[in-house]
C-alpha cells in the first residue's frame, strides 16, 4: 500500500482536489504510512502530529498557490489585518506567527515588494519601524478569505463539530 501511496503523491500532475482524494480516500495508520512496526505511544502521537500537520500545511499552500504568496506570508497579511488599522513592529508580528521564523524581515520585505504591506518608520524613534497592511493586501485577502475557509472545511471533514471542539482541546491542554 506504501508504494501505491507514494506513486500517488509523486504524480507531477497533483493539485488541491488530487491531494484530497489521496489523503481521504487512502486511510492508513501511521505505523504504515512511516513503515514502523510498533511506536510507543508519545512517539506515535508526536509522529502523527506532524504528519497530520504537514498534510494541513500542504491543504492550505496549494489553495493560495495561484495568489503567489507562501503560507507564512498569508500569516503576517492576516496578522496586519488584524491590528484593526493600527501598526505592528517586526516583534508583535512574530510573536503571533503560527510558525515562528526568524525571517520575519524577508517575509515583509517581500511583501512590501509586491504592494501588500508597508513600512513605517518612526518620526520621533527612527529604529522604531512599524509595519501596516495596504488596500490591496486587504483587497488580496478578501479574495483568498473563501478559498482558504474551503480549504480548512477540507481539512476537516471527516471530523464533527464535537470532534473538532474535542482535538482543539486537547490539543490546547498538549501545549500546556
Amino acid at each position: 500500500m506504501l508504494q501505491i501511496f507514494k506513486k500517488l503523491l509523486n504524480n507531477p500532475n497533483r493539485n488541491e482536489e488530487y491531494f484530497t482524494f489521496v489523503y481521504t480516500n487512502i486511510v492508513m495508520t501511521i505505523e504504515e504510512i512511516i513503515q514502523a512496526k510498533t511506536l510507543p505511544l508519545s512517539r506515535k502521537l508526536t509522529i502523527n502530529l506532524l504528519y497530520s500537520a504537514n498534510w494541513a500545511n500542504d491543504m492550505i499552500t496549494e489553495a493560495i498557490k495561484p495568489f503567489d504568496i507562501s503560507l507564512q506570508q498569508f500569516n503576517v497579511l492576516r496578522i496586519l489585518r488584524g491590528q484593526d488599522d493600527q501598526p505592528a513592529n517586526l516583534s508583535t508580528i512574530n510573536s503571533r506567527m503560527v510558525a515562528k521564523t526568524s525571517n520575519t524581515t524577508r517575509l515583509v520585505d517581500k511583501l512590501i515588494t509586491k504592494g501588500y504591506t508597508e513600512r513605517i518608520t518612526c518620526p520621533s524613534n527612527r529604529r522604531k519601524v512599524e509595519i501596516t497592511i495596504t488596500q490591496k493586501g486587504l483587497t488580496l485577502l478578501d479574495t483568498i478569505d473563501p478559498i482558504i475557509n474551503s480549504a480548512e472545511k477540507k481539512v476537516t471533514k471527516q471530523l464533527n463539530d464535537n470532534e473538532l471542539e474535542i482535538l482543539n482541546k486537547l490539543l490546547n491542554k498538549l501545549r500546556q
